[in-house]
């Protein structure tokens, strides 16, 4: 039994200096992680076009991923209301229509809106502002074409809010946060 223990281990031994000098001439291939799986495995050694196509798949992903791109309107997630407000301001329908139309290419696809308010005035109060403000959002994605089905509304109302003592902190504090489901 030892004897057999031995020669496997004699064996890897050997197989494993073959591969390594096999492999010392070629380039490393760059190692990617999907976000879909948690999973790692080792990569094989990599062909003369892998390099290519290793890229073009790092593309790929980003490409069929929008709302991680920080160059696409989607990775945007907030919008900001007015003092005491629950209407979508003008400046924020573009962002609100490229989350509706992304909802609509993919049905699956389920969102949160989280309302917020600054701290000023009671909880009560902000916590329904909070709600106002994220069905103000969810009405204007299902005018969209989003399904009821793909959308929860949810305030925090002040729970969220800063410490601020100006109105420029006050406004970070007054908004929806789009909110993907497995992100």
């Amino acid at each position: 039994m030892k004897k057999s223990i031995l020669m496997s281990v004699l064996l890897a031994a050997t197989l494993a200096a073959c591969s390594n000098n096999a492999v010392k001439n070629k380039p490393a291939a760059p190692v990617v992680e999907s976000s879909k799986s948690s999973q790692t495995s080792q990569p094989s050694a990599p062909a003369k076009d892998e390099s290519a196509s290793t890229a073009s798949a790092v593309q790929t992903e980003m490409s069929v991923n929008p709302l991680k791109d920080p160059n696409n309107i989607l990775s945007k997630r907030s919008v900001y209301f007015d003092f005491d407000k629950d209407e979508v301001k003008a400046e924020f329908r573009p962002l609100v229509e490229a989350h509706a139309k992304y909802l609509v290419a993919n049905p699956n696809a389920k969102v949160i809106f989280q309302g917020n308010a600054d701290a000023r005035g009671s909880r009560e109060y902000n916590l329904s502002l909070g709600q106002r403000r994220s069905v103000a959002v969810k009405k204007a994605v299902n005018v969209l074409g989003a399904q009821d089905k793909q959308i929860e509304t949810v305030s925090y109302g002040e729970e969220k809010a800063k410490e601020c003592k100006d109105e420029t902190c006050y406004q970070q504090d007054r908004r929806v946060d789009i909110v993907y489901e497995n992100e």
